[in-house]
Order: structure tokens, then C-alpha cells, then sequence
């Protein structure tokens, strides 16, 4: 609708036309969420991975068993009450 059909509209018209549109505050709050998101990703991503390599892909290495025991682990039992 053309500003000049809306100036001639009926007013059950208008009422239509401006019930399809949703509050000026929610559209705000839509746009300032979407530039929180955008700028948190745009954070994330200059700052990159913040522990590489502290877990594995999931895929274990020819010759390897899957799980190591680092040298930090000191042959450390890893049955954490599981019950079995």
C-alpha cells in the first residue's frame, strides 16, 4: 500500500495494514539480538580456538589404541565410579 492509498484508505483499512506489522519494540529488540549474535560471532572467531588440540577428532591413529595415558595421567586409574 502506497502512502497515498493509505492517506485515502477507510479506516478498517489502516487498522489491517497496521495489524500486519509487528511493534516497533519488537522489531528493535530483533535487530539489537541480531547484532549482539553477529558481534559475539565476529569476537569468537578474530580470537579463534581457544584450547586446540585438548580433544581428539575421534579418530585413532594407525597403531594406536585410542587411549593414551599422557605423561600428565601417570598410569591413573580412569573408573570414576561408573559401577563397572
Amino acid at each position: 500500500m502506497t502512502k497515498q492509498q493509505l492517506q485515502s484508505a477507510s479506516p478498517a483499512e489502516k487498522q489491517r495494514f497496521a495489524g500486519a506489522l509487528p511493534p516497533p519494540a519488537v522489531c528493535g529488540f530483533l535487530v539489537l539480538l541480531a547484532l549482539v549474535f553477529a558481534g559475539s560471532y565476529l569476537a569468537g572467531a578474530s580470537a579463534g580456538p581457544v584450547a586446540p588440540g585438548m580433544h581428539g577428532n575421534g579418530v585413532s591413529r594407525p597403531g594406536t589404541t585410542g587411549h593414551q595415558d599422557g605423561p600428565d595421567m601417570g598410569g591413573m586409574d580412569m573408573d570414576h565410579g561408573s559401577g563397572r
